[in-house]
């Protein structure tokens, strides 16, 4: 059984890697394909917020879809959908086919992270989630690090086009290897819902409770402060390359390492933030251990993201964004860790529903940060909205009550 665990969470570090890969592709190559078919910064902003549009709307969707079929061909069909959307965009001849591409392969990538959460649900021991969730997380910022290395050799060999043609490939063979191995691992659970949703018999499926779970005021808490912090998170997943090449002077040959490290600070933050919420949950409680940890590193992340916009310079801007994106994702497998503790089986529709609400946050970033460039002439202008969202969040991050569960089990409390 721990082998199997293992190999689990090693094909779901690689999916973790080839998500990232096939998302920030198109952010590393921004100023290349915004030159190549003429679009302006107020464009390319609908550009990357086509993509977390649809991304963010079929969070709840794909995330119910798989912990009610199985993830084994949930995954497997979603990997392969966005692999080939992943390929179409080196296709795109302008800005309107652009857009339906990023809105499709959006379709597609909205199931990853809910998904890989109902997997670790299921497959394992509640001190081991904040550790399955701090690799799988660091996993895809190790794609965003990896990203810049991959992208910008093979653009300036063959064209931006080819990148996508290539990452579009990988992404099919995880699919295929994916299929091939897992298994799903079936099991049923008692649960109070409502009197419309009857679960007596256990050789059926159960239903999702969703009047339950829309009634749950953490449940509302969680998604808001989702919704903040993802204003921070898709900068770095959307502007941050053109950011830093447009707005901070970095030259192409700068531009691999100033990209890569604030990713590889955000991967040892995930790795560290898994470790560190499961050892305090386990020795303090829940409270220390989840709520504690992610309003401390929002509230701190929203100064490093301040100081970078105020203070000018390459260098200044480096290391306070290197920072504020590896102290922010050090919370990032406290919030997801919430999700299966307070989710319990529905941890896929739960964790699928707050990173909808993320990425709501995250489409307005993408296009108010264009629009601000835009009328202001200033890169810097956006920071400070992230840096005012990020301090919400941290708010919003201390009154989620951890104790007080989602999903009811008919033995708990449900008074707590």
């Amino acid at each position: 059984m721990k082998k199997k665990k293992n190999i689990i969470l090693v094909m779901l570090v690689l999916l973790g890697v080839v998500t990232f890969l096939d998302r920030i592709n198109i952010s590393v190559a921004g100023s290349e394909i915004m030159k190549d078919l003429d679009i302006s910064p107020s464009g390319w902003g609908w550009v990357q917020s086509a993509f977390i549009l649809t991304y963010g709307l079929m969070q709840i969707p794909m995330g119910a879809f798989g912990d009610k079929h199985g993830h084994r061909k949930v995954l497997a069909l979603i990997v392969l959908w966005w692999s080939c959307f992943t390929a179409f965009t080196g296709m795109a001849g302008g800005l309107m086919s652009l857009l339906f591409i990023r809105f499709m392969f959006g379709v597609g990538e909205a199931g990853s992270s809910p998904c890989s959460t109902g997997v670790i649900s299921r497959w394992f021991d509640k001190h081991e989630v904040g550790k399955a969730q701090g690799y799988v997380w660091a996993a895809s910022r190790m794609g965003g690090a990896l990203t810049p290395f991959v992208v910008i050799p093979v653009m300036v060999t063959l064209g931006w086009r080819s990148a996508f043609y290539i990452l579009g490939a990988v992404g099919i063979v995880w699919a295929i290897v994916w299929y091939w191995f897992y298994r799903d691992k079936t099991e049923t659970i008692t649960i109070t819902i409502t009197e419309t949703e009857d679960v007596a018999d256990k050789s059926k499926k159960p239903k999702i409770p969703w009047a339950m779970i829309f009634h749950s005021k953490n449940f509302w808490i969680i998604c808001a402060m989702y919704f903040f912090y993802a204003f921070g998170s898709w900068f770095f997943f959307s502007w941050f390359p053109t950011f830093m090449e447009l707005g901070r002077g970095f030259e192409k040959s700068e531009l691999t390492y100033a990209i890569a490290v604030p990713f590889v600070m955000s991967m040892i933050g995930n790795i560290c933030g898994g470790y560190l919420t499961d050892y305090l949950s386990k020795k303090y409680g829940l409270k220390i251990g989840r709520k504690a940890i992610g309003s401390a590193c929002l509230a701190i992340s929203a100064l490093c993201m301040f100081f970078a916009a105020f203070i000018p310079g390459k260098m200044a801007v480096f290391v306070f964004l290197s920072l504020c994106f590896g102290i922010f994702d050090l919370m990032l497998p406290s919030a997801w860790a919430l999700c299966i503790d307070m989710g319990k089986n529905f941890a896929g529709a739960i964790s699928g529903a707050m990173n909808t609400a993320g990425n709501i946050g995250g489409f307005f970033c993408g296009i108010l940060f264009g629009y601000l460039v835009q009328a202001s002439n200033d890169y810097n202008m956006p920071l400070y909205m992230i840096a005012g969202m990020l301090i919400i969040s941290a708010v919003l991050f201390a009154f989620i009550n951890p104790l007080k569960p989602i999903i009811r089990n008919d033995e708990e409390d449900n008074s707590i």
